[in-house]
């Protein structure tokens, strides 16, 4: 897809960084599993940190059923973020320092998922992308678990990706080149830290591939 699916999705300045095909917005999707939800609550913009995972065309958030994120977005407009951040890129002047980044914006209208059964094998997805092999290890969820979580999904009809990847130096216009101060890009990466066990672990139990290889901000293979 070569140009914006929709007005409201096309990407109105640096237009050079807009992506409208599919590959780089499941891409980026696939590698953040950390998305803002926007959405109105009487009239006002909130905006609600939650986990969301890709399933075909379509992405899937889940939230307490209680939550008013979940009662304001249910049927209602919402638009979706993921972002990675890579770098921080340092120019010569003030004005030109600027941010690597890849991102994409899902808007449109959520839909709930309510079949009980629906809602067990989606958030068996989630968690198979994320820790595979890890579901069939876990206690089973209890029908009162299952009802107490909403599950809110989108399409990916209206999504729209930009990407700013300048290489160090890229930023500077041509006569600021010769002004001498340090100019280049910090690179950003995500890490992880040595797994820390529960302190009541029973003795014996081995500390799974999954969580042993898990990489943040990586997309799942």
């Amino acid at each position: 897809m070569t140009k914006a699916p929709s007005p409201r999705t096309r990407v109105r300045r640096l237009h050079d960084k807009a992506a409208y095909d599919l590959d780089t917005i499941h891409a980026i999707l696939d590698a953040m599993p950390v998305a803002h939800v926007g959405h109105l609550i009487d009239g006002f913009p909130v905006v609600t940190p939650t986990l969301q995972w890709r399933e075909g065309d379509h992405i899937y958030w889940h939230g307490s059923s209680a939550s008013r994120m979940t009662r304001a977005a249910t049927g209602g407009p919402v638009c979706v973020t993921v972002t990675l951040t890579d770098a921080m890129v340092l120019s010569r002047s003030g004005l030109e320092h600027s941010v690597n980044y890849r991102c994409v914006m899902v808007m449109g209208t959520a839909q709930a998922v309510t079949d009980p059964a629906l809602k067990a094998r989606h958030l068996e997805t989630m968690m198979e992308q994320m820790f595979p092999g890890r579901w069939p290890q876990l206690r089973p969820m209890t029908a009162q678990e299952l009802k107490a979580t909403a599950i809110l999904t989108l399409p990916l009809n209206e999504a729209s990706a930009k990407v700013s990847a300048a290489a160090p130096g890229d930023s500077d216009p041509a006569e600021d080149k010769d002004w001498p101060v340090w100019a280049g890009n910090l690179p950003i990466t995500l890490t992880m830290g040595a797994p820390q066990p529960a302190t009541d672990l029973a003795p014996g139990i081995p500390l799974p591939d999954h969580a042993a290889g898990y990489r943040f901000g990586k997309a799942p293979k």
